[in-house]
């Protein structure tokens, strides 16, 4: 692929971002695949043979990096800084948790990524148009090219679709526990958020800045989101008043103010059918950088914070933004063989 520029665009505060180069992909040099082991419902030994077979069909060569999350981190750092040094891409296999981490290591690096999902509900390859089906997500990244897509950050931590503070982190803890023990699937994951909602009485007090507006506020969670699908899933995409979209330009805030048990279950309920926007005691709106200062309890730096399905500990204040530097993305290309425009 020839060397491009991604065009300079201008953010929602008139400033003017510099345009990039796309990062140069060598079809013949091995692409590095990154396979978080217990990622999905689907064993190693499977993931495997889907790379395996479909490398082979086509007459390409990949290294396949397997480990666990515990190392899934360093790996997946390893595994950018080969692949830029070979002209190449790192592949993240895995669920949404997985991708962020190895999106971390290749927005850093500057390398290409591509992604073959194995997740529960996979926003961010439905997003950017990656096949949910593995063996076909595989496929398509022999021909895919890189593109760039907006990525946020949560302090110094790189986010694909979401990140947030209060009740979320508590939800995405109990979410694990319940498929630990029931399976992995939505309807899991539906039941553990419902009883996350229903035992919620911790209230942040956060002091929030986004550019010339200062607020202080009481809630249940503040919600960061950089996916509009995930958005439109809920029902609770903001009033568009900034440029572009949320995961095209900005980002979206949920806010949870504190209520009672009958109105945690109309919550829910409005949860459940995709309007989750109509609900009383939920706030949205659109930003492009903010600063959260949560009010601590005394010897307390930390605040528990969730990104992109992982739960860490950050030490306040808390800065979310929309980062000027994309991921550059392996997707298909358009008909006439170039990547398409925008993220």
């Amino acid at each position: 692929m020839s060397d491009g520029f991604q065009p300079a665009s201008i953010d929602a505060d008139g400033a003017r971002r510099s345009a990039m180069p796309i990062p140069r992909l060598d079809p013949e040099s091995a692409l590095v695949f990154v396979i978080n082991a217990s990622a999905g419902a689907h064993d190693v030994d499977a993931k495997r043979a889907v790379i395996e077979s479909t490398l082979a069909a086509h007459g390409r060569r990949g290294e396949l990096l397997i480990c666990g999350p515990d190392d899934l981190a360093r790996v997946a750092t390893q595994a950018a800084a080969a692949a830029l040094a070979r002209g190449t891409a790192v592949v993240a296999v895995g669920g949404d948790g997985s991708l962020g981490t190895v999106a971390q290591a290749a927005h850093a690096a500057g390398c290409p990524m591509g992604v073959i999902p194995y997740g529960t509900f996979n926003y961010f390859a439905r997003t950017h148009g990656i096949p949910t089906e593995p063996a076909a997500a595989a496929r398509q990244l022999l021909d895919a090219r890189p593109r760039p897509v907006q990525v946020g950050a949560i302090n110094d931590r790189v986010f694909l679709v979401n990140a947030s503070l209060g009740v979320y982190p508590e939800l995405l803890q109990d979410r694990e526990a319940y498929k630990a023990r029931f399976g992995r699937s939505r309807w899991v994951a539906f039941v553990a958020g419902c009883a996350t909602l229903l035992r919620a009485q911790r209230r942040l007090r956060l002091h929030i800045e986004t550019g010339s507006t200062v607020r202080d506020v009481q809630t249940l969670t503040l919600f960061v989101g950089n996916n509009r699908l995930q958005l439109q899933q809920f029902g609770a995409e903001p009033a568009d008043t900034l440029a572009g979209t949320p995961g095209d330009g900005c980002l979206a805030a949920l806010m949870l103010r504190p209520i009672g048990t009958l109105s945690m279950l109309g919550l829910m309920l409005h949860g459940a059918m995709g309007r989750l926007g109509e609900a009383a005691g939920v706030e949205s709106f659109e930003f492009t950088h903010m600063v959260v200062k949560p009010r601590l309890a005394p010897g307390r730096r930390e605040v528990v914070v969730a990104f992109d399905g992982e739960v860490a500990r950050m030490r306040a204040p808390i800065e979310i933004r929309v980062l000027d530097k994309p991921l550059y993305l392996l997707q298909a290309p358009d008909p006439a063989g170039t990547p398409e425009a925008g993220p």
